[in-house]
């Protein structure tokens, strides 16, 4: 494909070979493409898919979303439309303003068609987003916020410190994930336990109810991202804290500490610290997605996230019991014709099956 063989290579070449590089200019002309309207109508033009999902109460433009990490900031919040995807998911973001951890901390794995990342929730805080929000309003595709603890917060404080940024981005997402599973924050992943998640979730579902109350509308939905490195018992567990707590669906997964399945001439590189994402999660993920659509019977929605790549990734994480998909790793390795590709054939797969239930 072109934006393999010359778009990407180039891209690499033209910022040191420095993928954090490459993600910011990229980040930087979408943001400049959001401010303009006939360039975007060109774009949508090129790569959207109408295949509407209602989940939640929210009406995706297709199944196929922007993951979080991508645009932690909303910078460039009209362009995913314009891009094909059906909703977008912004952050992680943090009570506090934080710069993440010491650069390098993005690694690119081309052989393995991966990503190692150790970012750890660089963003400018909730009430930046919320003010750019405020500015510049919310796109035309569901917005989710991605919600974690600030790297200075104690463990023992973290609830207070998720609470000011739900507080802050109420009035702009149509969901919240929270985030208790990314590798990169130290302790974070300790939220997943029972005791710590429980209380974690009444509160937040309280402080949900309180402010959609306020503002006389429905409470927003509270979705929990699980990390893949869960055994089947922990992650049992979590769900019926989830189940106890009213949360509306779960994200499945986040990137994981294991390191199968990676190409052997990439070893130094795979031995970085961090998150892995792409290829070598596709098999885990939709093992995860599959775990939980059958311990919960069904009854909670699904957001399926990890190594998509390929139309049959997509149709395989919707049948494993995801009821939307969400890329980030391909979509940065593979550019946007990818999730044009995702949704033609999801969208065909759809009709085609319809007719056959109609015919």
């Amino acid at each position: 494909m072109l934006f393999d063989r010359l778009i990407r290579p180039t891209l690499y070449r033209l910022n040191g070979n420095d993928p954090e590089r490459v993600h910011e200019r990229t980040l930087s002309v979408l943001a400049r493409l959001s401010d303009v309207p006939p360039a975007l109508a060109v774009v949508r033009r090129r790569f959207a898919v109408a295949d509407p999902v209602t989940l939640f109460g929210l009406r995706f433009a297709n199944p196929v979303g922007l993951a979080a990490g991508m645009d932690k900031d909303g910078r460039a919040l009209a362009a995913w439309p314009a891009l094909g995807f059906g909703f977008v998911e912004v952050g992680t973001v943090t009570r506090l303003a934080q710069p993440g951890n010491p650069r390098p901390r993005l690694f690119t794995l081309p052989q393995s068609d991966a990503v190692i990342n150790r970012m750890g929730f660089n963003n400018a805080g909730a009430a930046a987003l919320a003010a750019r929000l405020a500015a510049k309003g919310k796109p035309d595709i569901p917005l989710g916020v991605s919600i974690g603890k600030s790297k200075v917060t104690p463990l023992a404080d973290a609830v207070a410190d998720y609470q000011e940024s739900l507080r802050a981005l109420y009035p702009w997402a149509d969901y919240f994930a929270i985030n208790v599973s990314s590798p990169n924050t130290p302790g974070l992943r300790s939220l997943q336990d029972r005791s710590a998640l429980a209380e974690l979730l009444a509160e937040l579902a309280r402080t949900g109810g309180e402010l959609a109350a306020a503002a006389g509308k429905p409470a927003t939905p509270l979705l929990v991202k699980v990390a893949p490195d869960l055994t089947d018992e922990a992650l049992a567990e979590l769900l019926e804290v989830c189940d106890e707590h009213g949360v509306s669906g779960i994200i499945a997964t986040n990137t994981t500490l294991r390191r199968d399945g990676l190409a052997t001439a990439e070893a130094a590189v795979g031995a970085e610290s961090g998150g892995l994402s792409g290829r070598p999660l596709t098999e885990r993920a939709r093992e995860v997605v599959r775990f939980v659509h059958k311990q919960t019977g069904g009854a909670v929605p699904i957001i399926g996230v990890g190594g998509i790549s390929t139309a049959d990734d997509a149709q395989r994480m919707l049948d494993a019991g995801a009821s939307l998909i969400q890329v980030y790793t391909a979509f940065a390795l593979h550019g946007p014709g990818l999730v044009h590709r995702l949704n033609r054939t999801l969208a065909g797969a759809r009709s085609r099956e319809n007719a056959e239930h109609t015919g």
